[in-house]
């Protein structure tokens, strides 16, 4: 499950997606062999009903359809699934839970890896949650914050950072 904060990036990674599966096909002959799909409030009963006959492999979605999801009695082959087959956790923007939304958000992660069959590898992605201090003091703050949401321990070097280098000299002008 990758989980967005926002119906945006979803729709724009779903792009992405079907994209991959279409050069894929058109350079092997062949079916695609990722099932992926998306769940979100801007989807019609029929995309669900699909989803409920044959749950894909990797679901994109936010954190309030997933909630949906997890709790609706129609929605239960789809949930059953995840339980079953879920293996990675992924929350993209990970800055932009806090405060109550953080809450639910570190609640519903808990509820899942409760009832997950499969010891969970557990992702967040952030380009901006910490931007001051040394890269240590940084990747601290940033495995505090995954050790708060996701519940369980995450250490400095558990964090990816990102720098970028100049390609071309600045001449000042």
């Amino acid at each position: 499950i990758v989980v967005y904060p926002m119906n945006a990036l979803i729709n724009s990674q779903i792009e992405e997606f079907n994209r991959y599966k279409s050069n894929f096909e058109n350079a092997t002959g062949k079916t695609f062999p990722i099932t992926f799909g998306k769940y979100t409030g801007q989807d019609n009963e029929e995309i669900r009903q699909q989803m409920w006959e044959k749950p894909p492999q990797i679901l994109l979605t936010n954190y309030m359809m997933l909630e949906l999801l997890l709790t609706r009695v129609k929605e239960r082959p789809i949930r059953d699934a995840i339980y079953e087959n879920l293996r990675f956790l992924v929350f993209d923007e990970l800055h932009t839970h806090r405060g109550r939304q953080g809450s639910d958000v570190a609640m519903l992660i808990r509820r899942i890896s409760a009832c997950a069959i499969h010891k969970l590898t557990y992702i967040g992605t952030s380009a901006t949650m910490v931007s001051v201090g040394s890269i240590f003091s940084r990747r601290e703050q940033v495995a505090n914050v995954a050790s708060s949401l996701f519940g369980r321990q995450f250490f400095s070097d558990q964090v990816i950072n990102e720098t970028l280098t100049r390609s071309l000299t600045f001449s000042g002008h």
